[in-house]
């Protein structure tokens, strides 16, 4: 575990104060200058994904492996091989051909013989569902769990299922029309003796905690469950007792016990948010980040398209900043994709596995609106079994990657500490990172990824080096530190024109106004600003909640609540400084304290446009609007509190 700095002396913080603070003036000046094969047949050849995988021979998917790396250790492929009847993951290099691995890439063969998803147009009534069914010939095999608001059923076909769904996508009642298929999930099981978390010093987990550790952020892991509570046989991970779950679902059960009974899910969960400081085990990259457990996969690791596109939409409806896809397949689900789109325009960072073919980047981590990871070694080399290729967005370490996770199917409270390989593993380091970019206030998307592709660290700018590692290797340390530095610069720049201009507007009013060149107005200014510490980070840890608090501007306080309620931004707006107006502008000592906020509001307000790092409720262009408005009537609240008349 490292704890360097969680457990930092404080003597020896204090006699870094003063370069701390000097050098981290320099490097936020230096951040103000830098930012001037589609099937021939119809697809029904009787061969599904379970039956294409337990028909290889072992000899097939034997890999060359790296030398750290014990191809003895079993791994789970399918749904028809289970506990220790396993085989090894396909692994490749790059340029290298892959034998014997078609249905690894092939979309086709992962699909269910016979069976589709039938996505009808949501405004379709049941009797116009059932003309739909009764003209096609459907006998529908059950609806999804999403159903009534997503009008997505699974029906099965007689006859060219190629040809059926070529019509169904033709007919104006329908969105879409695909086969089922399945996704499962991607790691490769390596030495559990390995103790080491190379990966988490690799990513800078150490920097990054001393300005986020992920408050207020719900991270969804959409796969096989997690061990967060006890219930029946099941128990709550011993290095996980002192994170905290929301409640999640059980798709494959129809429960809210997302109970991990395979052991893939609570190990990625582990990444993003295992206890950290503790004691115990093995530490997570967004320790104090919630955890939703969203079970999808079943005990064998697989689970169907239609299942995980419920996942990430029950995820995204029920709060889920953050949503971590570390499974795939090769077929490019147009229900997979919506359910995606809704999820980010929920304002939901989506990351995704890239896969473990050696080949192209498998779905949903090629998909659009998805943060695909391909995984890296120790030596920051692509890992051999790793996908690649246009979808990977940015890489993490995904070989020898330690947490704790279930055995014995999660019953008897059996739980240990396993090293595992696979793009499974990378995703969750980015998902962890997204969750501490989170918490800092960069709520959208689109903002969230380009701070992570920003603070990359590059290993191969060629643009063959650009289809292995994306960016380049996760770097959750540069990305925290660059989007701390740019709020602090913004925010300072931002206060000291707008106390200016209400200086100025103000004694043209009043001769006589009071100067908000003076402690009572900069201090309750820098507070809802920048924040009153925001040069904590680079002197004590936030790990503290104390810190944390101190270094956080009062806007941003709702953040250690949740980011869900920040969106609405309900203390950064003119009805604070407002009220205090109108409670204590007859104490005149007061108003230039009350002035001070009202600045320092319409600053933070300020930096939110332009940053433009934040997702409102209603889009971009009302947040913008009722930035714009609350920061005018703050300004004005502010002129008014500084008139001694």
């Amino acid at each position: 575990m490292h704890t360097s700095r969680l457990l930092r002396w404080p003597g020896t913080a204090n006699l870094r104060t003063g370069r701390a603070l000097a050098t981290s003036l320099l490097a936020a000046a230096a951040v103000v200058a830098a930012a001037g094969a589609a099937r021939a047949e119809d697809g029904t050849d009787g061969q599904g994904a379970r039956a294409v995988l337990a028909a290889r021979s072992p000899g097939m998917l034997e890999p060359r492996l790296p030398a750290y790396v014990n191809p003895a250790l079993p791994v789970d492929v399918g749904p028809s091989l289970r506990g220790p009847e396993l085989l090894s993951e396909p692994v490749a290099t790059a340029g290298e051909p892959l034998h014997g691995m078609a249905s690894e890439l092939d979309e086709t063969s992962w699909d269910e013989p016979g069976q589709i998803v039938v996505d009808a147009r949501d405004d379709l009534d049941d009797a116009s569902l059932a003309d739909l069914v009764r003209d096609f010939s459907l006998r529908v095999v059950k609806p999804t769990s999403l159903f009534s608001e997503t009008r997505i059923q699974i029906a099965t076909v007689d006859g060219p299922v190629r040809a059926t769904l070529e019509r169904l996508a033709r007919d104006p009642r329908v969105e879409a029309a695909e086969p089922l298929a399945w996704v499962r999930a991607s790691f490769v099981a390596n030495d559990p003796l390995m103790k080491d978390q190379w990966h988490m010093a690799r990513v800078g987990a150490e920097r990054a905690w001393d300005f986020a550790s992920g408050r207020g952020v719900t991270v969804a892991v959409v796969d096989t469950g997690i061990a967060c509570e006890d219930h029946g046989p099941f128990t709550k991970g011993t290095d996980l007792a002192s994170t905290e779950c929301v409640e999640g679902w059980n798709f494959v059960t129809k429960t809210t016990h997302a109970n991990d009974d395979q052991g893939h899910g609570t190990h990625v969960a582990g990444t993003i948010a295992q206890s950290t400081n503790n004691g115990l085990g093995a530490v997570g990259l967004a320790f104090h980040a919630r955890l939703m457990p969203v079970k999808v996969l079943n005990e064998s690791g697989w689970g169907t398209t239609a299942d995980v596109a419920d996942g990430i939409r029950w995820a995204a409806e029920h709060g889920a900043q953050v949503i971590n896809l570390s499974l795939g397949g090769p077929r490019n689900s147009k229900v997979l994709q919506s359910a995606i789109d809704d999820a980010v325009a929920r304002g939901a960072v989506v990351v995704a596995a890239a896969g473990n073919t050696g080949g192209r980047v498998q779905f949903p981590g090629a998909s659009d609106g998805v943060i695909g990871v391909s995984a890296t070694d120790v030596n920051d080399k692509i890992a051999r079994f790793s996908s690649r290729g246009q979808g990977v967005d940015v890489a993490a370490p995904g070989v020898n990657v330690t947490q704790q996770t279930i055995c014995n199917r999660g019953r008897d409270k059996c739980q240990n500490f396993y090293a595992y390989s696979g793009t499974s593993m990378a995703a969750p380091h980015v998902a962890g990172a997204a969750a501490l970019l989170v918490s800092l206030g960069v709520t959208d998307p689109r903002a969230v990824e380009d701070a992570l592709r920003a603070g990359a660290r590059v290993v191969d700018d060629s643009d063959g080096g650009k289809l292995l590692y994306g960016a380049g290797i996760l770097d959750a340390a540069s990305s925290v530190v660059r989007v701390t530095q740019n709020h602090i610069v913004v925010r300072l720049l931002a206060l000291l024109v707008l106390a200016t201009w209400v200086a100025r507007r103000a004694r043209k009013k009043d001769a006589t106004a009071t100067s908000p060149w003076r402690a009572s107005f900069l201090l309750p200014a820098l507070a809802a600003g920048p924040g009153l510490f925001f040069f904590a980070p680079w002197l004590l840890p936030r790990v503290e909640l104390a810190v944390d608090v101190l270094a956080r501007p009062i806007a941003d306080l709702d953040l250690l609540i949740g980011a869900s309620v920040h969106r609405w931004l309900p203390l950064a707006n003119a009805l604070v400084p407002l009220g205090l107006t109108a409670l204590f502008f007859g104490v005149k000592r007061l108003r230039p304290a009350i002035a001070g906020f009202a600045v320092g509001t319409a600053a933070y307000l300020t930096s939110v446009v332009l940053l433009g790092e934040a997702a409102g409720p209603f889009g971009r262009v009302a947040l913008v609007v009722w930035c714009a408005v609350n920061a005018a009537a703050c300004l004005w609240i502010a002129r008014t509190n500084l008139s001694t008349r």
